[in-house]
Protein backbone atom coordinates (compact mmCIF):
# COMPACT_ATOMS: atom_id res chain seq x y z
CA UNK A 1 0.00 0.00 0.00
CA UNK A 2 1.39 3.38 -0.83
CA UNK A 3 2.08 6.02 1.68
CA UNK A 4 1.39 10.11 1.06
CA UNK A 5 3.25 11.77 3.08
CA UNK A 6 1.97 15.25 3.99
CA UNK A 7 3.82 18.00 1.85
CA UNK A 8 2.47 14.80 -1.46
CA UNK A 9 -0.68 15.63 -0.22
CA UNK A 10 -2.79 17.69 -2.59
CA UNK A 11 -4.23 21.00 -1.10
CA UNK A 12 -7.77 21.20 -0.65
CA UNK A 13 -9.16 24.99 -0.86
CA UNK A 14 -11.10 26.04 2.29
CA UNK A 15 -14.50 27.47 1.62
CA UNK A 16 -14.24 31.24 2.00
CA UNK A 17 -10.58 31.84 2.07
CA UNK A 18 -8.22 32.76 -0.67
CA UNK A 19 -4.63 30.94 -0.96
CA UNK A 20 -1.89 33.27 0.62
CA UNK A 21 -0.10 33.28 -2.98
CA UNK A 22 -2.91 34.60 -4.79
CA UNK A 23 -4.04 37.33 -1.84
CA UNK A 24 -0.40 38.39 -0.83
CA UNK A 25 0.22 40.43 -4.29
CA UNK A 26 -2.83 42.40 -3.90
CA UNK A 27 -2.62 43.22 -0.22
CA UNK A 28 1.22 44.59 -0.89
CA UNK A 29 0.22 46.88 -3.99
CA UNK A 30 -2.30 48.16 -1.49
CA UNK A 31 0.28 49.26 1.31
CA UNK A 32 2.33 50.36 -1.02
CA UNK A 33 -0.41 52.66 -2.82
CA UNK A 34 -1.60 53.84 0.52
CA UNK A 35 2.01 54.20 1.93
CA UNK A 36 2.85 56.38 -0.98
CA UNK A 37 -0.46 58.73 -0.55
CA UNK A 38 0.31 58.98 2.65
CA UNK A 39 4.19 60.13 1.82
CA UNK A 40 2.69 62.65 -0.94
CA UNK A 41 0.25 64.06 1.72
CA UNK A 42 2.59 64.72 3.56
CA UNK A 43 4.85 66.56 1.42
CA UNK A 44 2.57 68.16 -0.51
CA UNK A 45 -0.28 69.49 2.00
CA UNK A 46 1.80 72.29 3.64
CA UNK A 47 2.50 73.51 0.47
CA UNK A 48 -1.15 74.04 -0.99
CA UNK A 49 -1.55 75.29 2.73
CA UNK A 50 0.56 77.79 2.49
CA UNK A 51 -0.46 79.06 -1.10
CA UNK A 52 -4.33 79.03 0.53
CA UNK A 53 -3.33 81.63 3.13
CA UNK A 54 -1.26 83.83 1.18
CA UNK A 55 -4.80 85.13 -0.28
CA UNK A 56 -5.80 85.28 3.76
CA UNK A 57 -7.07 88.83 4.62
CA UNK A 58 -6.08 88.28 8.48
CA UNK A 59 -3.15 89.43 9.42
CA UNK A 60 -2.79 86.46 11.98
CA UNK A 61 -1.30 83.79 10.00
CA UNK A 62 -3.67 80.52 10.61
CA UNK A 63 -7.24 82.39 11.02
CA UNK A 64 -9.09 82.61 7.56
CA UNK A 65 -10.72 86.26 7.47
CA UNK A 66 -11.76 86.01 3.45
CA UNK A 67 -9.83 86.03 0.29
CA UNK A 68 -8.02 88.92 -0.52
CA UNK A 69 -4.52 90.15 -3.01
CA UNK A 70 -3.71 92.95 -0.55
CA UNK A 71 -0.20 91.05 0.42
CA UNK A 72 0.67 90.66 -3.36
CA UNK A 73 -0.18 94.32 -3.75
CA UNK A 74 2.10 95.02 -0.78
CA UNK A 75 4.85 92.47 -1.75
CA UNK A 76 5.33 94.48 -4.90
CA UNK A 77 5.58 97.39 -3.15
CA UNK A 78 8.26 96.27 -1.10
CA UNK A 79 11.95 97.84 -2.44
CA UNK A 80 13.52 95.54 -0.51
CA UNK A 81 12.04 92.53 -1.69
CA UNK A 82 12.41 94.08 -5.10
CA UNK A 83 15.96 94.59 -4.76
CA UNK A 84 16.72 90.94 -3.52
CA UNK A 85 14.88 89.76 -6.63
CA UNK A 86 16.96 91.82 -9.30
CA UNK A 87 20.49 90.29 -7.76
CA UNK A 88 18.49 86.42 -7.50
CA UNK A 89 17.72 87.11 -11.65
CA UNK A 90 21.28 88.95 -12.34
CA UNK A 91 22.59 85.90 -10.61
CA UNK A 92 20.53 83.01 -11.92
CA UNK A 93 21.07 84.28 -15.36
CA UNK A 94 24.44 85.16 -15.53
CA UNK A 95 25.51 81.72 -13.61
CA UNK A 96 23.38 79.62 -16.03
CA UNK A 97 25.12 81.24 -18.98
CA UNK A 98 27.95 80.72 -17.67
CA UNK A 99 27.65 76.98 -16.40
CA UNK A 100 25.20 76.33 -19.60
CA UNK A 101 28.58 76.99 -21.92
CA UNK A 102 30.85 75.20 -19.21
CA UNK A 103 28.87 72.11 -18.38
CA UNK A 104 28.40 71.25 -21.96
CA UNK A 105 31.77 71.27 -22.87
CA UNK A 106 32.71 69.65 -19.75
CA UNK A 107 29.64 67.27 -20.83
CA UNK A 108 31.20 66.79 -24.84
CA UNK A 109 34.65 65.73 -23.33
CA UNK A 110 33.61 63.41 -21.19
CA UNK A 111 31.49 61.46 -23.29
CA UNK A 112 33.04 61.45 -26.62
CA UNK A 113 37.19 61.64 -25.63
CA UNK A 114 39.73 59.99 -23.45
CA UNK A 115 42.12 61.50 -22.03
CA UNK A 116 44.77 61.09 -18.71
CA UNK A 117 42.60 62.05 -15.23
CA UNK A 118 39.66 61.57 -17.29
CA UNK A 119 38.05 59.33 -14.01
CA UNK A 120 39.15 61.75 -11.35
CA UNK A 121 38.06 65.07 -13.63
CA UNK A 122 34.42 63.24 -13.72
CA UNK A 123 34.96 62.26 -9.95
CA UNK A 124 35.34 65.78 -9.31
CA UNK A 125 32.65 67.00 -11.67
CA UNK A 126 30.23 65.34 -9.95
CA UNK A 127 31.02 65.98 -6.23
CA UNK A 128 28.58 68.73 -6.05
CA UNK A 129 25.77 66.82 -6.44
CA UNK A 130 26.42 64.35 -4.25
CA UNK A 131 28.34 66.48 -1.18
CA UNK A 132 25.26 68.10 1.37
CA UNK A 133 25.18 71.79 0.63
CA UNK A 134 26.61 73.02 3.44
CA UNK A 135 30.05 71.23 3.05
CA UNK A 136 30.33 73.12 -0.04
CA UNK A 137 29.04 76.60 1.78
CA UNK A 138 31.85 75.78 3.88
CA UNK A 139 34.52 75.28 1.58
CA UNK A 140 33.96 78.04 -0.64
CA UNK A 141 33.56 80.45 1.97
CA UNK A 142 37.11 78.80 3.51
CA UNK A 143 38.68 79.52 -0.28
CA UNK A 144 37.24 83.09 -0.28
CA UNK A 145 39.12 83.94 2.81
CA UNK A 146 41.88 82.56 2.24
CA UNK A 147 42.68 84.01 -1.35
CA UNK A 148 41.30 87.56 0.21
CA UNK A 149 38.36 87.89 -1.66
CA UNK A 150 35.12 90.19 -0.41
CA UNK A 151 32.61 88.74 -0.33
CA UNK A 152 29.92 90.49 -2.76
CA UNK A 153 27.16 89.42 -5.47
CA UNK A 154 30.39 88.25 -7.43
CA UNK A 155 31.33 85.49 -5.14
CA UNK A 156 27.57 84.39 -5.13
CA UNK A 157 28.47 83.88 -8.89
CA UNK A 158 31.39 82.02 -9.16
CA UNK A 159 30.00 79.67 -6.40
CA UNK A 160 26.27 79.46 -8.20
CA UNK A 161 28.55 78.54 -11.30
CA UNK A 162 30.81 76.07 -9.69
CA UNK A 163 27.66 73.91 -8.75
CA UNK A 164 25.60 74.45 -11.82
CA UNK A 165 28.15 73.11 -14.24
CA UNK A 166 27.85 69.90 -12.30
CA UNK A 167 23.55 69.55 -13.09
CA UNK A 168 24.43 71.03 -16.76
CA UNK A 169 27.11 68.30 -17.39
CA UNK A 170 24.77 65.33 -16.25
CA UNK A 171 22.18 66.49 -18.52
CA UNK A 172 24.03 67.14 -21.46
CA UNK A 173 25.43 63.84 -21.11
CA UNK A 174 22.47 61.77 -21.03
CA UNK A 175 21.62 63.56 -24.07
CA UNK A 176 24.88 62.54 -25.97
CA UNK A 177 24.34 59.24 -24.29
CA UNK A 178 21.41 58.80 -26.49
CA UNK A 179 22.74 60.38 -29.90
CA UNK A 180 23.31 58.22 -32.81
CA UNK A 181 26.79 58.64 -33.84
CA UNK A 182 26.11 57.43 -37.33
CA UNK A 183 24.83 61.09 -38.30
CA UNK A 184 27.74 62.52 -37.80
CA UNK A 185 29.93 59.55 -38.99
CA UNK A 186 27.61 60.31 -42.46
CA UNK A 187 28.03 63.76 -42.14
CA UNK A 188 31.84 63.47 -42.70
CA UNK A 189 31.32 61.02 -45.51
CA UNK A 190 29.52 63.89 -46.81
CA UNK A 191 32.52 66.40 -46.98
CA UNK A 192 31.78 68.31 -43.79
CA UNK A 193 34.60 69.20 -41.36
CA UNK A 194 34.09 68.45 -37.28
CA UNK A 195 33.39 72.54 -36.59
CA UNK A 196 30.37 72.21 -39.60
CA UNK A 197 29.40 68.48 -38.23
CA UNK A 198 28.64 69.91 -34.64
CA UNK A 199 27.15 73.09 -35.89
CA UNK A 200 24.78 71.48 -38.16
CA UNK A 201 24.18 67.93 -36.58
CA UNK A 202 25.43 67.53 -32.75
CA UNK A 203 24.15 71.29 -31.87
CA UNK A 204 20.87 70.96 -33.27
CA UNK A 205 20.16 67.31 -31.55
CA UNK A 206 22.08 68.60 -27.87
CA UNK A 207 19.76 71.82 -27.43
CA UNK A 208 16.61 69.93 -25.74
CA UNK A 209 19.35 68.77 -23.29
CA UNK A 210 21.30 72.16 -23.26
CA UNK A 211 17.91 74.02 -22.66
CA UNK A 212 16.62 71.85 -20.43
CA UNK A 213 20.20 71.78 -18.54
CA UNK A 214 20.03 75.43 -18.62
CA UNK A 215 16.43 75.69 -16.76
CA UNK A 216 17.60 73.77 -13.96
CA UNK A 217 20.61 75.80 -13.63
CA UNK A 218 18.79 78.68 -13.17
CA UNK A 219 15.99 77.01 -10.91
CA UNK A 220 18.52 75.73 -8.70
CA UNK A 221 20.37 79.50 -8.81
CA UNK A 222 16.95 80.89 -7.82
CA UNK A 223 16.06 79.01 -5.06
CA UNK A 224 19.58 78.20 -3.72
CA UNK A 225 19.73 79.59 0.32
CA UNK A 226 22.65 77.57 2.03
CA UNK A 227 25.36 78.30 -0.09
CA UNK A 228 24.48 81.64 -0.99
CA UNK A 229 23.91 82.24 3.15
CA UNK A 230 27.09 81.69 3.36
CA UNK A 231 28.92 83.75 0.57
CA UNK A 232 26.68 86.79 0.24
CA UNK A 233 28.04 89.95 1.42
CA UNK A 234 27.08 93.24 3.01
CA UNK A 235 24.25 94.50 0.22
CA UNK A 236 24.56 91.30 -1.39
CA UNK A 237 21.20 89.87 -0.35
CA UNK A 238 18.99 87.45 -2.70
CA UNK A 239 15.47 86.59 -2.76
CA UNK A 240 16.17 83.00 -0.38
CA UNK A 241 17.78 84.73 2.32
CA UNK A 242 15.98 87.77 2.15
CA UNK A 243 12.53 85.59 2.77
CA UNK A 244 14.79 84.21 5.66
CA UNK A 245 15.30 87.72 7.60
CA UNK A 246 11.49 87.87 6.92
CA UNK A 247 10.86 84.64 8.41
CA UNK A 248 13.14 85.49 11.36
CA UNK A 249 10.30 87.88 13.01
CA UNK A 250 7.45 86.14 12.13
CA UNK A 251 5.85 84.31 9.45
CA UNK A 252 3.08 86.56 7.59
CA UNK A 253 0.82 86.45 4.94
CA UNK A 254 3.35 88.41 3.09
CA UNK A 255 5.71 85.59 3.69
CA UNK A 256 3.45 83.08 2.38
CA UNK A 257 3.19 85.68 -0.92
CA UNK A 258 6.54 85.73 -1.98
CA UNK A 259 6.92 82.13 -1.45
CA UNK A 260 4.13 80.91 -3.46
CA UNK A 261 5.01 83.24 -6.39
CA UNK A 262 8.95 81.39 -5.84
CA UNK A 263 6.97 77.95 -6.14
CA UNK A 264 5.01 79.03 -8.99
CA UNK A 265 8.19 80.15 -11.09
CA UNK A 266 9.97 76.80 -9.75
CA UNK A 267 7.47 74.78 -11.19
CA UNK A 268 6.97 76.38 -14.02
CA UNK A 269 10.89 75.97 -14.97
CA UNK A 270 10.81 72.54 -14.05
CA UNK A 271 7.93 71.62 -16.00
CA UNK A 272 9.54 72.90 -18.97
CA UNK A 273 12.61 71.13 -18.58
CA UNK A 274 11.11 67.59 -18.05
CA UNK A 275 9.11 68.71 -21.37
CA UNK A 276 12.58 68.95 -23.37
CA UNK A 277 14.14 66.48 -21.90
CA UNK A 278 11.34 64.42 -23.26
CA UNK A 279 11.33 65.33 -26.48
Amino acid sequence: MTTITTSQAPSIPVAGKIPWHKWRPRFDSRLLTWFAAGIFLFLYVPIFILIIYSFNANEVVGVWAGFSVRWYERLFQNRAIGSALNLSLWVALWSTMISTILGTLAALVLERYRFPGKLPFDAVLYLPIIIPEIVMALSTLLFFVIIAVPLSRYTILITHVAFNISFVAVVVRARLADMDRGLEEAAADLGANEWASFRRITLPLLMPGIISGALLAFTLSLDDFVITFFVSGPGSTTLPVRVYSMIKFGVTPEVNAVSTLMLVGSTILVIISLLLQRR
